[in-house]
């Protein structure tokens, strides 16, 4: 069952629940936090941002897990390996740098701390980030426009977990057109608009302790018009809205559940093929690896994440709302699995 929302209504009732669990085209949902029922140490809220051509991928992530406020910036190239990355963090912070309530509509967020600045400006138009900070001795800054199409419609989902209690709340808007730089020292990185594309992962929750997730997301150009992809599955209850959806010129196709024909987990077979279905038969994509940007910040196996985002390019076909068929083919995009502790 796909059950959309079509008008506003408050995220959680008065038993600190999810009211009505569902997706929606653009965030609808009122983000009442006030009303939840778990001890506030267990929120999460993040605004994360990947941006990439294909080549490069850059990630500016601001988020408060109530055990701690961080801003990060990382930095990958997709192509040799190089990394390089920053974080400034701050401990214990419940009751401060309370995220925006709603990600899908006009907001700013600025916070300083140290050599460390990030700010978000986001309008119906587009998303303005920039970040400043110090990694292994050298300054690093960004800059980047994320435009935003006209009526741009994304995929929000909120769902519960079985603990009581717990929810997960998230919108995806990728298919934004970006264009930016980033100063790393003497070195200065440019993103054009024409190749370059970004994905906000905006969330909220609280969570149960142990959770697994796989996510994927991609944008290109498809037959002159944007084209792009959301698919999150393996992390909540799914029964009355899963997280995967197709994007073509601003408008969102919902689609049903999503797998894979094999985990690449088994045997260590990260960088053989993956291929996706749907349920619908609306997917049918097979992503060849060629990048795996493999994290574990997990010591002792007790507390954090470990991840394997595995970036690729995909080839199939996918079916929207009235029956057209895409042909994608060599698109550049990735898939995660993470295991997460906290």
């Amino acid at each position: 069952m796909q059950r959309e929302i079509t008008e506003k209504c408050p995220l959680l009732d008065n038993s600190g629940s999810v009211m009505n669990p569902g997706w929606c085209r653009r965030n609808l949902y009122d983000y009442n936090i006030e009303k939840h029922s778990v001890s506030i140490m267990r929120l999460k809220e993040w605004d994360f941002y990947q941006i990439s051509n294909g080549e490069i991928m850059v990630q500016i992530n601001f988020f408060n897990i109530s055990l701690a406020t961080c801003a990060t910036f990382g930095f990958v190239d997709l192509k040799t390996g190089r990394k390089f990355d920053t974080m400034s963090v701050q401990l214990f912070t419940p009751h401060k740098n309370r995220l925006n309530k709603n990600g899908d509509r006009e907001n700013y967020l600025y916070y300083k701390r140290g050599k460390t600045t990030i700010e978000f400006d986001v309008t119906e138009e587009r998303h303005r980030l920039k970040f400043e900070g110090v990694c292994k001795g050298k300054k690093v800054s960004a800059d980047f426009t994320c435009e935003r199409l006209p009526n741009h419609e994304s995929i929000t989902i909120a769902i519960p977990f079985k603990e009581k209690g717990h929810f997960f709340y998230t919108n995806k808007i990728n298919c934004l057109s970006t264009e930016g730089s980033v100063r790393y020292g003497d070195e200065r990185f440019e993103f054009s608009k024409e190749n370059t594309y970004t994905v906000l992962d905006w969330g909220r929750g609280i969570w149960p302790y142990k959770n697994m997730w796989y996510w994927a997301n991609g944008t290109a150009k498809t037959d002159g018009k944007i084209f792009g992809f959301e698919l999150t599955w393996g992390f909540g209850d799914t029964s009355n809205a899963s997280e995967t959806a197709l994007f073509y010129d601003g408008v969102c196709h919902k689609i049903s559940n999503v797998h894979l024909e094999n985990d690449p987990e088994i045997n260590n077979r990260w960088m053989d093929e993956w291929h996706f279905i749907s349920d619908d038969g609306r997917l049918d994509l097979t992503m060849k690896p060629f990048y795996d940007n493999y994290s574990n910040m997990m010591p002792l196996n007790l507390l954090g994440m470990r991840t394997h985002q595995v970036h690729g390019l995909w080839n199939g076909a996918v079916i929207l709302d009235n029956g057209t068929k895409l042909k994608i083919e060599n698109m550049y995009a990735f898939c995660e699995k993470v295991y997460n502790k906290w």
